[in-house]
């Protein structure tokens, strides 16, 4: 974590500084108002982070030319605070404004247009209009194409934005099919323990427990915990995280096996298959008593079929 109480104190005495040098609308105290806004932003101090973003804009405003560049900056920055306080209108009408300068100025294929519809298109997530979330988000993905090397991190983040979308509109089908094209390109660009990959791993684990395949959504589920364990300490919330969909998994999956196995008599080989799994899982999740119980179900029926 950065030391940002000593960063805002170095902005703050340039910005004095620059108080006294320059004239009230000079774009260099913009800038400066901007880093002081970034800091507080950084710190989770929104409101005044707005304040110090917009006194910034004002002055951006009044010095720069209508289309030009660091005006797009500032609408990003504001519509950013606005999203992050749950301010979903205004984030949609900053990020709106940033975005008109940018199509005016960058080529159509440029990056910083595909970010500019990610930013827009997650506004509309977050107001749950799934369908112009997706718009947007395709809209981007289609930029990244163009723009970048087919196994870039940002087309990973593209296509998982677009599978969340889908899965969120319930076309599971369409979700699993995004989640794996970003799976993909995680696995090439990544260490093989690094925890981006833990979540690809989560998101395809989500799509399976949703459809009602409780078994592979326990699989990934099981592969990202075995990551998450190795990257992150003890204590982190994304292994509470992983336990949890673990433990639902498997749940379901108990619930689901208890009416098919009224199916299969009691000595079924496929049974002794599906209580040793069902162990593994718990064994993994560190129920050791819940594991010895299902792996000696396992043992008693093998013992009885030979």
């Amino acid at each position: 974590m950065g030391d940002y109480s000593k960063a805002l104190e170095v902005y703050e005495k340039a910005h004095r500084i620059k108080e006294q040098a320059l004239p009230s609308t000079h774009p260099d105290l913009a800038t400066s108002y901007n880093s002081i806004g970034q800091v507080y932003n950084n710190m989770g101090d929104y409101s005044k982070a707005l304040e110090f973003y917009e006194k910034s804009h004002q002055i951006f405003e009044k010095a720069l030319p209508q289309n030009h560049p660091d005006l797009a900056l500032s609408y990003n920055n504001i519509g950013q605070v606005c999203n992050d306080i749950g301010d979903y209108s205004k984030a949609l009408e900053f990020y709106e404004k940033a975005h008109k300068i940018e199509e005016k100025v960058l080529p159509p294929n440029h990056p910083s247009l595909a970010i500019s519809y990610n930013n827009i298109g997650g506004v509309y997530n977050s107001m749950g209009n799934y369908s112009k979330a997706l718009e947007f988000y395709e809209k981007a993905h289609e930029t990244f194409e163009k723009a970048l090397p087919p196994t870039h991190p940002s087309l990973a983040i593209s296509y998982n934005n677009i599978g969340g979308e889908y899965n969120n509109m319930g076309d599971y089908s369409k979700a699993l099919e995004f989640y794996e094209k970003a799976h993909r390109i995680k696995e090439q660009a990544l260490p093989p323990t690094h925890p981006e990959l833990a979540l690809s791993y989560n998101n395809i684990g989500q799509v399976y427990n949703k459809t009602g395949d409780y078994w592979k959504a326990l699989e990934f589920y099981e592969k990202a915990h075995i990551i998450f364990e190795k990257a992150l300490p003890p204590n982190h919330p994304l292994l509470a995280t992983s336990y949890d969909n673990i433990g639902q998994a498997l749940e379901n999956f108990e619930e689901a096996l208890a009416i098919r196995q009224k199916t299969l008599r009691e000595t079924h080989p496929n049974r002794a298959i599906t209580y040793s799994d069902i162990g593994d899982v718990h064994r993994l999740m560190d129920n050791y008593e819940r594991a010895l119980s299902f792996h000696r179900k396992a043992l008693d029926i093998q013992a009885n079929v030979q």
